[in-house]
């Protein structure tokens, strides 16, 4: 493992050093250490006072627990898990969202043995239920083991490590229990609410336009209610920016942003689900499609399974691209493209897709959904 924590150290090194650079070499003042809010306009830091004509909120967010279950010893978080010099030999996953499984992929690929606890039915219970129940399939042929639909009661930690036990009555052992049930929003004690910024359970409340109840005050990333992902808040900031320019930029549509998961295999998707779809516009105004990769030369070439799940509009737009299978997220980039310019399937389908790639099969998908049928059963 040190091995690995030093080469995932140097890349971060490298790109933390690269963003000093671009700031240090604009007029940009920058000041560490721990701030708050101490008046609508201004934000306090280490006794000194910064006022500004406008204050963006961007204090991120932190690793959640469930009420009663205490952070520590052989119970340990995402924050934790990142800094382990050892791999454990049996680990138990406290969610099976998209936290819980990429560790219990990357634990399993180095040789643990894991277990993933989750309350809902599904694993990645978020995205579209054809995904959840792929990446479920996969993680039984790695040996990952879950229970799903049963809820987490109480943990004894021990000398050797733990014993979780879950309402059913089960009780299963592990060397740690990870803590994967999601991130909270990082406002508490920081000012916002004295200054009177609109709170809902901690996350600060924004217009589409991102400003808060306070004029001047904005707020981006994980504590503005919606996907905690860094792209999403990477481009709040910069809508932010414009939008404090005078630019009038387009507001950003949330569901347009994609989503991914780095376990193995991967799952990305952007768009409507397939459930979302037709609970939007009608069961009967919806159609979907599943390409396997099996059809696809490339992913034979590297020995990937999976598929790509298209939900369109009847005789309208595609709205929803979900994928799942060995670095899809690669390839989710077209699927974005796809939903947010509210391409038809028949549009995608005369674009030429280069070959031998994996990306091929987005076009033999909407080739398919377009009724064109090439490597696919219509």
């Amino acid at each position: 493992m040190n091995v690995v924590n030093k080469y995932r150290d140097g890349i971060v090194d490298r790109l933390f050093k690269g963003l000093s650079g671009l700031v240090a070499s604009k007029p940009i003042t920058v000041v560490s250490g721990e701030g708050k809010l101490t008046a609508p306009k201004t934000v306090t830091v280490n006794g000194d006072n910064y006022t500004g004509a406008n204050v963006i909120l961007a204090t991120g967010s932190y690793s959640r627990s469930l009420p009663g279950l205490e952070i520590g010893g052989r119970v340990i978080t995402s924050d934790q898990a990142l800094g382990l010099d050892f791999v454990p030999n049996k680990v138990l996953v406290l969610g099976g969202g998209v936290i819980g499984v990429e560790f219990a992929s990357i634990w399993k690929s180095f040789g643990a043995e894991v277990t993933i606890i989750e309350g809902l039915p599904h694993l990645v219970p978020n995205e579209d239920e054809s995904l959840s129940k792929g990446l479920e399939r996969a993680f039984r042929k790695r040996g990952i083991d879950f229970k799903l639909g049963v809820r987490f009661a109480g943990v004894e930690q021990h000398e050797n490590g733990v014993v979780v036990s879950l309402e059913d009555g089960t009780k299963l052992e592990g060397e740690l229990l990870l803590v994967a049930v999601g991130r909270g929003p990082n406002t508490a004690g920081l000012g916002y609410e004295d200054q009177g910024v609109a709170m809902d359970r901690g996350y600060v409340l924004t217009n589409e336009r991102l400003q808060t109840n306070i004029p001047g005050v904005y707020a981006a990333g994980d504590i503005v209610p919606g996907l905690q992902l860094a792209h999403r808040g990477f481009q709040q900031g910069i809508f932010i920016a414009e939008e404090i320019a005078g630019l009038n930029p387009v507001a950003i549509d949330e569901t347009g942003i994609p989503k991914v998961t780095y376990c193995e295999p991967e799952v990305a998707s952007v768009g409507l689900s397939e459930a979302k779809a037709r609970e939007t516009y009608g069961a009967d105004n919806v159609s979907v499609y599943e390409y396997n990769l099996a059809g696809n030369g490339k992913s034979q070439i590297l020995g990937t399974a999976g598929f790509i799940k298209l939900v369109r509009r009847n005789n309208g737009p595609v709205i929803g691209v979900h994928m799942i299978g060995s670095r899809v997220g690669e390839q989710i980039g077209e699927g974005q493209l796809i939903v947010n310019w509210e391409a038809y399937p028949e549009d995608v389908a005369t674009l030429v897709h280069a070959h031998p790639t994996m990306n091929e099969a987005i076009g033999e998908a909407h080739l398919a959904l377009a009724g064109k049928p090439l490597h696919a059963h219509a």
